[in-house]
């Protein structure tokens, strides 16, 4: 496998997650060290680190019914052991309140840079999500 096709499949690893909500992955895929960061387009707004970030995305994909993503237009530039990857993204599902056991439809449209590092296998680094 090629470093653009190990590195998108570890993207892909991220969101594919949301739909089989299997969330071991999660864990395996992001560097799990204090240099990693991650800001997002849904509250809350600050600078995340690793644990945070992990316990997060889980919050989100369990709350997420029928989810669905396309990736598109990605761009990968290889550095030696640094990846950047731009894209865009659509994020689709349905947010479901299991309190009040109500649900609302939601279409993200958006964008994504990810910075992988290759230690030894690419594991992200730093993610950054943004609403177009």
């Amino acid at each position: 496998m090629t470093d653009n096709e190990e590195i998108i499949r570890i993207i892909e690893t991220l969101f594919e997650s949301g739909i089989s909500k299997d969330l071991t992955k999660l864990k395996d895929i992001h560097l799990d060290d204090s240099r990693f960061s991650s800001f997002s387009d849904l509250p809350p707004y600050d600078l995340k680190d690793y644990k945070n970030t992990i316990e997060l995305e889980e919050l989100r994909f369990v709350s997420i019914s029928d989810y669905s993503y396309e990736i598109k237009n990605p761009k990968i530039s290889v550095f030696d052991d640094t990846a950047i990857v731009a894209l865009e993204l659509t994020q689709k599902g349905m947010l479901v309140d299991n309190k009040a056991y109500t649900g609302e439809h939601m279409v993200i449209n958006g964008r994504a840079t990810f910075v992988l590092v290759k230690q030894p296998t690419w594991k992200i680094a730093h993610i950054h999500l943004s609403k177009i």
